[in-house]
C-alpha cells in the first residue's frame, strides 16, 4: 500500500521557489489533501497604511488554494494547475492571522481529471472563505484555474 505524499512540505517548498513573494508574506499551506487546501498568513509584516492586512495578502491566500489543491488532486506528473480568473469580495477587515480554505468534491475532482485527460486541459472553479483569528470571514473569493498538461 503506497502513502500519500506530503502534500504540504511539497506546496511550501514550490511556494518558496517558484512564487517567492507569497513566501517572503509569510503564506504557507498548513493542509492540502485531494480535494482540499487550506493556507495561513501572518498579520506581522503585512499590514497596510491603516492597521488592517493589505487587500493583496488576502487575495493571495485565497488564490494559492488553487494551485495546492491542483497538486493534491490531479497527476502532477503529466499536469499544472494555472489560474485564469479569481475574484474576491473584501467582507470585514483582518486586523489578525488569516486562514482560508476551498475544497472540491470527488465528483468535480474526477470530471476534471477525465477531461483533462481528454482535451489536456481542464477548467475547474474553486471558492475559498477567510477567516481571522476569531472566525470571522474577511473575505471571500471564487476562482477559475485550469488544469494544463505540460508541453
Amino acid at each position: 500500500m503506497s502513502e500519500e505524499p506530503d502534500y504540504v512540505t511539497l506546496v511550501n517548498t514550490a511556494l518558496e521557489h517558484t512564487i517567492p513573494v507569497a513566501h517572503n508574506m509569510g503564506v504557507r499551506v498548513v493542509d492540502v489533501r485531494p480535494g482540499y487546501a487550506a493556507a495561513e498568513v501572518p498579520m506581522e509584516g503585512n499590514g497596510n497604511h491603516f492597521g488592517v492586512m493589505y487587500a493583496g495578502v488576502l487575495f493571495t491566500v485565497a488564490e494559492v488554494l488553487g494551485g495546492a489543491i491542483g497538486v493534491a488532486s490531479f497527476d502532477n506528473t503529466q499536469f499544472f494547475p494555472l489560474v485564469k480568473d479569481v475574484q474576491i469580495s473584501f467582507l470585514r477587515p483582518a486586523k489578525t492571522n488569516v486562514r482560508s480554505e476551498a475544497k472540491l468534491d470527488e465528483e468535480t475532482v474526477a470530471a476534471v481529471a477525465k477531461e483533462a485527460e481528454a482535451n489536456g486541459k481542464a477548467d475547474f472553479e474553486l471558492d475559498a472563505e477567510l477567516t481571522d483569528e476569531e472566525g470571522t470571514v474577511v473575505a471571500r473569493t471564487h476562482g477559475i484555474y485550469q488544469l494544463r498538461r505540460f508541453g
